[in-house]
């Protein structure tokens, strides 16, 4: 059997990357092992990933691309399960693991394989701090080396096996660009000053996760559930229920059942019976005959629930806003835009509206409380710490004018004195 090296097609590094690489594909612990013992030799390495969230009811990762300056290699974890290998390549802080839009990539790395990316960056954050505005990388590389990606099969099937030629020259093609691409920006950023700051967004960014929300209300990720009564909560916990019961056992995303649009008019018409669901004309004449009997049962249960059981959503009880805040937040807007406007950059990455919030109703005195903001990033801080302060100490205090006191007369009298008469 030829060496793991001998079959690895090399990738030539260079400032636009070979328009048609080669590549390997893994499909054998073996191999993966192998090729984990060659990633531990690299200063850097790029990553993407295709996953199948359209197509079944737990979503996972079908396709790492692992590219480096040598090598370019997809590696299958249907087939080369294994994938823990990777984790010190990932864990190594000496290693510089590039990812574009890394947000979904690092959860599903750690929600998989328990991986977590030390040396994370993340060329989408990167442009954002450059002031591109559009980020994806499709318009990224078109822009820095006019190469123009083939999206067609980005929402097709990644779970399946074998996966076409074709697919597999697709997935093979993001990631080679990733490294000059990075060389190229992190070198701007320098003469911007502005590479910490991206560093420090990757490391914040790095340690994402996906909730843990097993004993939750399924309710609670529901769009708009906010606004139901608590009869409708209840109806839409258990027809939500059902969707997923059904959405488990088909092995599809629950959307594929029905949608939610389909949900909202279950609850607003409450068939119970599988004649009412079939009457309301509410499915198609298939999902009558698959899925009506499921929807009465849940539509019984939620109207079944005792009024003293009936689940409550968990609003967030709205603070009291002292009546300085909106003038601080005002104040903060418009410096913070004008400090955009001469970065050239989103006035987001300045101060995003959670923190403009959060610094308004602590309203800081000092660099220490300032710093003691939990939103507030360290960059964010050196750099525009003593403005911020600045801006909060020169607004006037608002709210009424205290009430001027009346001189009172001798004899008891409040009526202020007229004073002389005119002439």
């Amino acid at each position: 059997m030829l060496s793991l090296l001998a079959r690895i097609l090399p990738v030539r590094e260079a400032a636009i990357p070979a328009p048609s690489p080669g590549y390997m594909l893994i499909e054998k612990n073996e191999d993966l092992r192998r090729f984990a013992e060659q990633l531990a030799r690299e200063s850097v390495i790029a990553v993407d990933m295709e996953a199948d969230s359209m197509y079944h009811f737990r979503e996972r990762v079908c396709l790492l691309q692992v590219a480096t300056p040598r090598f370019n290699a997809l590696i299958d974890p249907l087939c080369a399960t294994d994938i823990q290998v990777l984790a010190p390549v990932f864990a190594n802080p000496r290693i510089q693991t590039i990812f574009h839009g890394a947000d979904y990539d690092i959860r599903s790395l750690h929600r998989d394989f328990g991986i977590r990316v030390e040396n994370l960056f993340d060329t989408q954050i990167a442009v954002r701090f450059l002031g591109f505005r559009e980020t994806g990388l499709e318009a990224v590389l078109n822009r820095e080396f006019n190469i123009q990606l083939d999206k067609r099969f980005q929402k097709k099937d990644w779970s399946q096996r074998p996966l076409p030629p074709e697919m597999l020259q697709y997935a093979s093609r993001d990631a080679i660009y990733l490294i000059p691409l990075t060389r190229i920006l992190e070198k701007r950023l320098k003469e911007l000053k502005r590479l910490d700051w991206v560093r420090e967004e990757c490391r914040n960014l790095s340690e994402v996760r996906y909730p843990d929300t097993a004993h939750e209300p399924l309710f609670l990720r529901f769009k708009g559930a906010g606004r139901f009564s608590p009869r409708e909560l209840a109806l839409l916990e258990e027809i939500l229920k059902a969707r997923m019961k059904i959405a488990r056992q088909k092995d599809r995303p629950p959307f594929k059942i029905f949608s939610n649009d389909t949900v909202i008019r279950i609850i607003t018409r409450r068939p119970s019976t599988v004649q009412q669901v079939r009457e309301a004309g509410i499915l198609s004449h298939k999902q009558n005959g698959m899925y009506a009997r499921h929807i009465a049962e849940a539509v019984q249960a939620g109207l079944a629930v005792a009024p003293e059981e009936l689940p409550r959503y968990p609003h967030k009880k709205s603070r009291r806003t002292a009546p300085q805040v909106p003038d601080r937040v005002n104040a903060l807007k418009k410096w913070r835009n004008e400090e955009a406007d001469r970065l050239s950059i989103d006035p987001a990455l300045i101060c995003n509206k959670t923190l403009i919030t959060a610094i308004a109703r602590r309203n800081p005195g000092s660099a220490s409380e300032l710093t003691a903001i939990e939103e507030l990033r360290g960059w964010q801080a050196e750099i525009f710490g003593d403005s911020i302060l600045r801006i909060l100490e020169d607004l006037p205090p608002s709210g009424p004018a205290p009430k001027k006191r009346r001189r009172r007369r001798p004899g008891g009298n409040s009526r202020p004195h007229p004073g002389p008469s005119p002439g």
